[in-house]
């Protein structure tokens, strides 16, 4: 069962699936690399208030699921994750310099999706219910219907 987190104003649960891949699908995450980079993800987590629930770190992309809190904006914290793990890889490992001699491990961009228990389905039905009219999408409790 998931667990709501809290913060001084807000209970909250959001769970993120992160995805992102080396630039040029190069296979440079391997074990040396890949066991560096997942110390350096869970120290930047930490640092953030993120959780990690799960991880997965392949040859050229890897996974993460964390859960995060309100404060912490999606871009913001890809941005530093990848943006902190590649200049620290970078430095740490030759072979990552002379591959990626420009100074970018990662690729552009990257995937990011919310995981949750309650459908979308679930979500319009009950505010549907607590408006007691089927036949608007976006109603204001005590107006008029036309």
């Amino acid at each position: 069962m998931r667990e709501n987190r809290s913060s001084s104003h807000a209970i909250y649960e959001i769970h993120l699936h992160i995805v992102w891949v080396t630039k040029y699908r190069k296979a440079v995450l391997g074990t040396d690399v890949g066991l560096r980079l997942r110390e350096l993800l869970r120290d930047i987590c930490r640092a953030e208030k993120v959780t990690v629930i799960k991880g997965h770190i392949a040859k050229d992309h890897m996974h993460l699921m964390v859960s995060i809190p309100p404060q912490v904006t999606i871009s913001n914290l890809v941005q530093k994750l990848k943006g902190k793990s590649a200049y620290k890889l970078l430095g740490e490992f030759e072979k990552l310099r002379q591959q990626y001699w420009g100074g970018h491990l990662w690729a552009r961009g990257y995937f990011c999706c919310s995981s949750g228990n309650v459908t979308d389905e679930i979500i319009k039905q009950y505010i549907s219910n607590q408006l007691h009219e089927d036949d608007e999408d976006f109603r204001v409790e005590g107006e008029i219907s036309p």
